[in-house]
């Protein structure tokens, strides 16, 4: 299997999802990649007091509106109903990061109070040896890094925002996804047309703030391959925790039942049993979580721990 390197530059990035974009590259099933991305919103350096910092030029409208994303990457034979399995062998961040709060208008915000005045920034150093993150006021966090967005395009025309995650993936910001984790997505169009972006050195469960710790990525790897025997409406993963299956939606319980209906789904498979039982045992050892509330469209993921049913 081959290994395909791709850098950052005006061929390779950007900012929105259409089954309409010409792929940068086409693949092999099982073919993996190695690439680097530029922080969600296009910047090249730290936020700055002094001036407006620095981002990355040219970027065309609408297309280059949304997260900055490589891609897309067709995968051959890829085709709609069947999945694709990404597996995320490793993830290095940058030196640097930001997060801000604060300062605009978003639902949180506004019931917070605290959508009014300048937005907070932060902005950190990266040590990825240590993985510890230091803001410029001191504080220190553990990094647990991860892609927000890995995604296709849904089978409709027209160019669509990164902001929402959908059925077939995109801004999905489950901090689960960590090195050693595999993620398969619903396949809607030929060739997948796969994207990935928005890499967080680390973040919460809900993404409350709007931003993560926003950071390039220095080094990303994924294995790509095109899976006909597993037949999926929304994604699921399985990390090195345990089995996770999400649900996304406007509102939050509609996403918590779809995450519930895909995680008895997948209980009925690997433990050959019915929904009944799969459902009793459920409420003893699988873990609902809000994934994040900021993006429009919510996200809930049920995680089952591995080992947490024996039989």
């Amino acid at each position: 299997m081959k290994i395909h390197t791709i850098k950052p530059e005006r061929s390779t990035l950007h900012g929105s999802f259409s089954k309409e974009f010409e792929p940068v590259i086409t693949i092999e099933s099982g073919d993996t990649l190695h690439i680097s991305t530029l922080e969600a919103a296009w910047g090249l350096e730290p936020h700055r007091k002094d001036r407006q910092r620095k981002r990355f030029e040219p970027r065309e409208n609408p297309i280059d509106q949304g997260h900055a994303m490589i891609g897309p990457i067709s995968i051959n034979g890829a085709e709609p109903g069947m999945a694709l399995e990404i597996q995320i062998n490793d993830i290095r961040p940058g030196s640097w990061g930001w997060t801000s709060a604060g300062g605009f208008p978003s639902e949180n915000n506004n019931r917070l109070g605290l959508a009014e005045g300048e937005e907070y920034h932060l902005n950190w150093q990266l040590d990825t040896e240590q993985m510890v993150g230091q803001s410029n006021k001191g504080h220190q966090v553990t990094l647990s890094p991860f892609m927000g967005i890995m995604g296709m395009p849904p089978d409709e025309s027209g160019i669509h925002s990164t902001s929402p995650p959908r059925y077939c993936g995109g801004n999905i910001d489950c901090k689960e996804l960590v090195a050693g984790s595999t993620l398969y997505l619903p396949i809607s169009v030929s060739g997948g047309l796969f994207s990935v972006g928005d890499g967080h050195a680390v973040q919460g469960d809900g993404e409350v703030a709007s931003p993560a710790l926003e950071c390039p990525m220095e080094h990303v790897s994924l294995t790509l391959s095109v899976r006909d025997d597993v037949k999926i409406d929304f994604p699921r993963a399985k990390t090195p925790t345990g089995w996770v299956t999400m649900g996304f939606h406007e509102d939050l319980n509609e996403a918590t039942m779809i995450a519930l209906d895909g995680m008895l789904s997948l209980m009925t498979e690997l433990l050959e049993m019915e929904r009944k039982e799969a459902m009793a045992l459920a409420s003893l050892v699988v873990n609902l979580r809000i994934t994040q509330t900021v993006n429009g469209v919510k996200g809930v993921h049920a995680l089952l721990p591995h080992g947490a049913i024996r039989k």
